[in-house]
C-alpha cells in the first residue's frame, strides 16, 4: 500500500541548501583561522631569568619570614590565652563549690525553721534564687539572727564573684578564638609562599639551577669579604685607642667606677652571651623549620629564644619582641652572643659571633649555619641579659 506522506527534501539537495552549507563551513573555517592567527599573535610571556626567579624566591621567602613571625605571635598569644581560659575555669568550678556550700548552710537554716514553725518568710528567703530581693526588705533583716545574715552574706558574695569570673572566661574564649584564628591565617599565608617558591624553583633546568646557586655563592662571599674587612678596621680601631692611651683612660674609668659597679654586670653579661652563643653553635646543621623551637629544628627567632634560655634569660618569642629586650648596640660595638636583627621590618635574627659572622637559621631549605651578618640588610642590634 502506498504511503501518502510527503517525501523530504535533503538541505544538500536543493542548490539553496548547497549554498547555505557552503557558506556556514565557509564562516566556520574562517573563525578557526582567526582563532589560531590570533592564538599565534598573542604575545607569550618571556620565561625569567635566573637572576629573575632568584629575587622572586627571595621575596616570597622574606614575605614567609614575615608571616612566620605573625604565627609565632599568634601561637604565643594563643597558648597564653588558652592557659588564662584553663584558670578562669578551675576557678569558676571553685567558686561554684563555694556557692554550694553557702547555698547548703541556708537550707540548713530554712529546714530547721521549717521544722519549729512552718515555711516562714525567713525560709522563703533563705531559699530564694535571687535572696537580694528579700534582703531589701529591712523588716525581714530585722528578724534573722548573726548567722543567718552572714550565710546569706556569704552565698550573695559567691554569687556575685561566680557570675565575674564566667563573664571573665567568657571574654577570654573569646581572644582565645580571635588568637587561634589569627593563628590559622598566619600558618596558611606560610605555606602558601613557602609553595609558590618551591614552583618556581622546580621549573628550573638543571643548568638553571646551577646559576642560581654560583649567584648564591657569589652573593655569600662579598658578605664575607665585607664582614672580614670591618674586622680588619675594627682591630685598626682598636690598636689606635690603645696607642692614643685609651686603654689606660678605659682602665682607671672603668676599672675603679665601671669595675665596683658596671663590671660585675658586663661581666655577667659576656658570660651569659658566650653561653647562647655556645648553645647556638651547637645546633649548627640542624634544619630551619619555620615555627620551630627546637630541639631538632628551629626558625631563626626559635633559635635565638633557646639559646638564651640555655643561658638563663627568657627572651620574647618573635623578632619584634626580641628586638625591645636589653640594650641596644651599634654594628662596631658588638659583642659575641648579641642579637642582630634584619630588614626594615624586622623579620629576621641572627646572633653575633664575632669578626662580622652570626649563627643563624636561615631559611626554608636551609639550616643553621655560621654566616656574614652583611648577607642581609641590619636594622639594628640589641644585647640580652
Amino acid at each position: 500500500m502506498a504511503s501518502h506522506r510527503k517525501p523530504r527534501t535533503s538541505v544538500l539537495a536543493s542548490p539553496t541548501g548547497r549554498r547555505t552549507a557552503a557558506g556556514l563551513t565557509t564562516a566556520a573555517l574562517a573563525s578557526v583561522t582567526l582563532l589560531s592567527q590570533s592564538a599565534e599573535a598573542a604575545p607569550r610571556a618571556p620565561k625569567p631569568t635566573v637572576e629573575e626567579v632568584k629575587q622572586k624566591v627571595d621575596d616570597l621567602y622574606h614575605q614567609a619570614e614575615v608571616a612566620t613571625q605573625k604565627y609565632n605571635g599568634a601561637k604565643e598569644r594563643a597558648e597564653g590565652q588558652r592557659h588564662t581560659v584553663d584558670s578562669l575555669l578551675d576557678a569558676s568550678a571553685k567558686r561554684a563549690e563555694k556557692m554550694n556550700e553557702s547555698r547548703r548552710l541556708l537550707g540548713t537554716f530554712a529546714s530547721a525553721q521549717y521544722r519549729t514553725g512552718g515555711m516562714n518568710p525567713t525560709a522563703q528567703l533563705m531559699l530564694a534564687k535571687d535572696p537580694q530581693q528579700y534582703v531589701d526588705r529591712n523588716h525581714l533583716m530585722e528578724r534573722l539572727t548573726g548567722r543567718q545574715k552572714q550565710a546569706v552574706t556569704d552565698y550573695q558574695e559567691q554569687q556575685a564573684a561566680a557570675a565575674k569570673q564566667r563573664a571573665e572566661a567568657t571574654r577570654s574564649l573569646e581572644r582565645l578564638q580571635a588568637s587561634q584564628a589569627s593563628l590559622k591565617k598566619s600558618k596558611r599565608s606560610v605555606q602558601d609562599k613557602l609553595a609558590e617558591a618551591r614552583q618556581l624553583l622546580s621549573r628550573l633546568t638543571a643548568q638553571e639551577k646551577a646559576r642560581l646557586a654560583e649567584l648564591e655563592r657569589q652573593k655569600a662571599a662579598a658578605a664575607k669579604r665585607r664582614a672580614a674587612e670591618e674586622a680588619r678596621k675594627q682591630q685598626e680601631r682598636e690598636r689606635q685607642r690603645q696607642q692614643d692611651g685609651g686603654g689606660s683612660t678605659g682602665g682607671s674609668t672603668g676599672g675603679s667606677t665601671g669595675g665596683s659597679t658596671g663590671g660585675s654586670t658586663g661581666d655577667s653579661t659576656s658570660s651569659k652571651g658566650e653561653k647562647a652563643l655556645a648553645f647556638a653553635r651547637a645546633q649548627i646543621g640542624k634544619p630551619y623549620v619555620w615555627g620551630a623551637t627546637g630541639p631538632t629544628s628551629y626558625d631563626c627567632s626559635g633559635l635565638t629564644q633557646a639559646a638564651w634560655k640555655a643561658a638563663g634569660v627568657d627572651l620574647p618569642r618573635t623578632t619584634w619582641d626580641q628586638v625591645k629586650v636589653g640594650q641596644r648596640v651599634a654594628t662596631k660595638d658588638l659583642q659575641p652572643g648579641d642579637l642582630v636583627f634584619f630588614y626594615d621590618d624586622i623579620s629576621h635574627v641572627g646572633m653575633y659571633l664575632g669578626d662580622g659572622k652570626m649563627v643563624h637559621a636561615p631559611k626554608p631549605g636551609a639550616s643553621v649555619r655560621e654566616e656574614s651578618i652583611y648577607y642581609m640588610p641590619i636594622y639594628g642590634s640589641v644585647r640580652p641579659g
